[in-house]
């Protein structure tokens, strides 16, 4: 990723170059969470009953993670090509931030987040 917006203030003071530390630092410290986890776990598995039970915990646990990476990481790309149009001096016209394809995802994605608000 070349600098396109590093000093970019998204909101409150924060700078596009300190949210994707922000993110990275984040999914770092998630994956040594999830590595204890595992390390934990793993004295405590004996047998093929003890791993039916802890091996889907884990794989839970992996999924949400890479769901949460997923997120950010497509929130980060839209907050770049804003910044981009921005700096470029883009008004819209030809250049739009979203294809079809992506705006149909994000919808998808706000929707399956909704019904997870409303069942919790």
């Amino acid at each position: 990723m070349d600098n396109v917006g590093d000093d970019y203030i998204i909101f409150d003071n924060i700078s596009f170059s300190d949210l994707m530390k922000d993110i990275y630092v984040t999914t770092k410290e998630k994956e040594k969470k999830i590595n204890r986890l595992i390390d934990q776990l793993e004295p405590m598995i004996n047998n093929i009953s003890d791993a039916t039970i802890a091996v889907p915990l884990i794989k839970d646990y992996l999924d949400v993670g890479v769901k949460n990476d997923d997120h950010l990481l497509k929130m980060a790309s839209v907050l770049q090509r804003i910044i981009t149009n921005k700096e470029k001096g883009s008004s819209g016209g030809d250049m739009l931030l979203l294809s079809e394809e992506e705006k149909m995802q994000l919808m998808e994605l706000a929707e399956v987040e909704v019904k997870k608000l409303n069942k919790g």
